[in-house]
């Protein structure tokens, strides 16, 4: 290790966690990091390495939390660097709260109560959790990106899928789960069965990677409680869940009318909520008014937009909404072309890829039963048609 000492510090500076590998530099070292960082954004001159009289501080940002180096020699900064983008990979928050508490430990006949997982052979997972009742949720969850320009043409589709798991199993089980996975069906000789082809998969630290290559078999000892086992992308061109067409007229220079159309055009059996449809609308328009065949219609100035609310969407259903409003008499133009509209929906039971759970096999030394459930979501992520 180059660094004679790693720090995790929240966002006022203050250690959360630390440790001394040479003892080369005096710990307190630490309390200069905070005024140096806040010296450096004041005179625009920040940067990822920082020095103190001898001492260097080599840092990252992560969420609220900083990671830092000190050294006192000409070290190695991309080992160094690379050690403390590791560290962010590899630790578990979960096993964090383990070690950050509110009381000290207290030495009892000589030993530290040091947390369990310390000597686990498994770190992310403690030793003698019990349930009355063993169950696993499983969410499958993909959001749709989406980008049509103005003839109708789609410019950008993906989804980008995560499979999130809520973890309730005592002991310490295996879990193995299986997917319609392209690459699996193709070597189990099942390539005319439906699959999906899944893309830039990156996986939870407790998924043993030597199996997923060997056999894309997805076996782990699971974290307890909620964790993202993985995710995935598929760059598939989908049809757009959600299709929306407008129509603008100016009359006079007095006002404006908006036609917007909005058509769900996925199965009938599935129903999308909490749709919002984001219509933008000129800088300088007033007086608005309102009409839908279905939801309600808000006008947001601060935003130049109108919100067009829809509770629930069914599927092959097509809708409309009409906005009028008063313009100034001396109409500003319009340098550049109107923003897109926005849209935002959530619909359950249902994944625009195809992907499924085909199983989900959980093996403890105990021999417990234990129940998995699987739910599918699909929603929008950054969704957006052009219309000008």
């Amino acid at each position: 290790m180059s660094a004679s000492a790693v720090f995790i510090l929240d966002v006022k500076g203050k250690p959360l966690i630390s440790r001394n590998y040479k003892g080369d530099v005096a710990m307190s070292e630490i309390e200069h990091f905070m005024p140096l960082l806040m010296q450096r954004e004041e005179e625009g001159a920040l940067a990822p390495l920082m020095s103190h009289g001898r001492v260097h501080f080599l840092w990252i940002k992560y969420s609220n939390l900083y990671l830092v180096a000190t050294t006192l020699k000409n070290a190695n900064a991309s080992l160094v660097y690379s050690f403390l983008y590791k560290t962010v990979e590899t630790t578990d928050s979960k096993i964090l709260q383990e070690y950050i508490t509110q009381q000290g430990n207290k030495l009892e006949t000589g030993k530290s109560r040091v947390p369990p997982t310390v000597t686990n052979a498994v770190s992310w997972r403690s030793e003698g959790i019990k349930y009355k009742k063993n169950e696993v949720f499983i969410d499958v969850i993909e959001s749709v990106n989406l980008l049509v320009n103005a003839n109708g043409s789609v410019l950008l589709s993906e989804i980008v899928g995560t499979i999130k798991l809520k973890v309730f199993l005592s002991g310490m089980p295996e879990l193995r789960l299986g997917l319609n996975d392209r690459v699996l069906f193709e070597l189990t000789g099942r390539s005319k069965n439906k699959s999906v082809e899944l893309e830039d998969v990156k996986f939870h630290q407790c998924v043993r990677l030597s199996r997923f290559d060997n056999d894309r078999t997805i076996s782990f000892i699971p974290p307890d409680g909620d964790f993202e086992l993985m995710s995935y992308r598929l760059s598939t061109q989908v049809k757009p869940l959600i299709w929306i067409e407008s129509v603008i007229e100016k009359f006079s220079h007095s006002r404006v009318e908006i036609m917007v159309k909005a058509k769900g055009q996925f199965k009938k059996q599935s129903v999308a909520n909490s749709v919002e449809i984001s219509v933008p609308v000129p800088s300088d328009a007033d007086s608005p008014r309102f009409k839908t065949s279905v939801g309600s219609a808000k006008y947001m100035p601060e935003k130049n937009v109108v919100i067009w609310s829809i509770k629930s969407f069914p599927g092959g259903k097509e809708y409309l909404m009409r906005a009028h409003f008063g313009l100034p008499s001396v109409e500003k133009e319009e340098v550049e072309g109107r923003p897109p509209i926005g849209v935002k929906f959530e619909i359950p039971y249902f994944t625009v890829s195809g992907i499924q759970v085909r199983y989900m096999k959980i093996i403890e030394k105990s021999g417990y039963q234990a129940l998995p459930w699987v739910r599918y979501i699909t929603q929008s992520g950054d969704y957006q048609l052009r219309t000008s």
